[in-house]
C-alpha cells in the first residue's frame, strides 16, 4: 500500500459508543484496543479506547481514540475539519440518513445549483459531516 488519508477523531470517553455507530451506518470491520490493553490494566482510564479502527466495504477507513486520562479534547485543534463523503452511489443517501439520526442538520440534503444532492450535519457525537450524492446531470459532465 502507498500512502493513504484518513480522519483520526477525538473523543471524550464515547469512541467505542461512537464508531460501533459509524459501523452500523458504514459497515465493515471495526477493531478496537484499550489503554489498558497496552499499560496498566488496574490503572485509571484502562478500560478507554486507545485506537479504534473501522474498516468499510466502500473502502473508507475511520480511526479515533478517547483521550488519554488526564487529558481533555481540545477541539480548538480541529480548524475547522469537517469529514466529507461523496459519490453516486444511492448508499450516499442511507448514510446521510443514518448520520442524521440523533444529530443535528445544519444544511439540508437537497438538490443544489450544481446538480447534486448535498447537505451538512452534526452527528450525535458532535462530528461535523458533509454529504454529497452526485447528480444525474453533474455525473454526465
Amino acid at each position: 500500500m502507498g500512502a493513504r488519508l484518513n480522519p483520526y477523531l477525538a473523543f471524550p470517553g464515547t469512541t467505542r459508543e461512537a464508531m460501533t455507530f459509524y459501523q452500523r451506518v458504514f459497515g465493515g470491520h471495526l477493531d478496537i484496543s484499550t489503554f489498558g490493553e497496552f499499560g496498566d490494566p488496574a490503572a485509571p482510564g484502562a478500560d478507554g479506547v486507545m485506537h479504534a479502527q473501522l474498516e468499510t466495504p466502500a473502502g473508507f477507513t475511520l480511526m479515533a481514540s478517547d483521550t488519554p486520562p488526564g487529558q481533555d479534547v481540545d477541539t480548538s485543534q480541529s480548524g475547522g475539519m469537517t469529514v466529507s463523503i461523496s459519490g453516486d452511489d444511492e448508499a450516499i443517501r442511507a448514510y446521510w440518513e443514518a448520520l442524521a439520526d440523533g444529530g443535528r442538520v445544519t444544511m439540508p440534503f437537497e438538490k443544489q445549483m450544481w446538480g447534486d444532492e448535498f447537505g451538512m450535519l452534526t452527528d450525535r457525537f458532535g462530528v461535523p459531516w458533509m454529504v454529497n450524492l452526485t447528480g444525474q446531470d453533474a455525473a454526465g459532465s
